[in-house]
């Protein structure tokens, strides 16, 4: 059935013929085309040796990790299409600097994040850099007072953009730190147990210079006096150790780098 309506075909031969009668058709592709051009075959030039490419390779990106002179220029964000990242959020980071408490006042420093935090609709990655600023420091004091680094957390370079933090540190390594102060020891009380032992050593050596006068004959008669004087140095040391403890300085504060430290947000932080 499909092949009747193949047999109803007619084909109109006429125009064929017509063609056929006015032209040659072996001849129509021979008759409005140009003579072709007599080319001279050459011999072709030996090829060189080729000159070897030098493969270039990609260079891999250094650690542009690098303390930083001035404050970075925020990024501007429209906090009501932002992501937020909740005030409290902690962050474990390594420093990239020595710190140490002669660190001037508004040195920048700058932080390596340690591991992924994920959030809601966001995960800061392992590798994040936070950077702050050393907000006062000064070396040991006396009255036994230690030496001081105050560190603020200011901005994180988060996909190529500079966010605006406001953090505190609360951990360096696995020492707690309050109120954002990195304190060197205080050494006032052990000021005063040094000024105590003082006086017992001088003491006890009295009472050596004593013991070998009473031997002499000649000197029994002066043995007491080193004795006497040692009891009365020792309690002089003794009563005024609370006073004389205040001329002693306290520990200093050298923070190597890739030391570890633990970073909180005080305020909502928004990318």
């Amino acid at each position: 059935m499909l092949g009747l309506s193949v047999w109803a075909l007619e084909f109109d031969l006429s125009v064929d013929e017509e063609i056929r009668k006015n032209y040659n058709p072996s001849k129509l592709e021979l008759e409005g085309l140009p003579p072709l051009p007599n080319i001279k075959p050459t011999n072709p030039a030996p090829q060189s040796n080729p000159t070897p490419q030098t493969v270039t390779k990609p260079q891999v990106p250094k650690n542009t990790l690098t303390p930083a002179d001035k404050k970075p220029v925020i990024t501007k964000i429209d906090k009501s299409t932002a992501i937020r990242l909740k005030k409290g959020t902690k962050f474990k980071v390594r420093s990239y600097q020595t710190i140490s408490d002669s660190t001037r006042e508004g040195t920048r420093i700058s932080f390596v994040s340690q591991n992924p935090v994920t959030q809601r609709y966001v995960t800061i990655p392992q590798g994040t850099v936070f950077k702050g600023e050393i907000a006062d420091s000064h070396t040991p004091q006396k009255t036994g007072n230690g030496g001081l680094i105050v560190l603020e957390i200011d901005s994180m370079v988060y996909k190529g953009s500079t966010i605006r933090l406001n953090a505190k540190i609360t951990k360096v390594g696995k020492k707690k730190i309050f109120l954002n102060n990195i304190k060197g020891k205080r050494l006032y009380w052990k000021g005063v147990a040094k000024q105590i032992d003082k006086g017992e050593k001088f003491y006890k050596k009295t009472r050596r210079t004593s013991a070998k006068l009473a031997d002499n004959p000649v000197g029994i008669l002066v043995s007491p006096v080193p004795t006497v004087t040692g009891m009365a140095l020792y309690a002089v040391n003794f009563v005024g150790s609370p006073f004389l403890a205040l001329f002693s300085e306290g520990g200093r504060i050298t923070i190597p780098a890739g030391t570890e430290f633990e970073i909180k947000l005080i305020e909502d932080a928004f990318l």
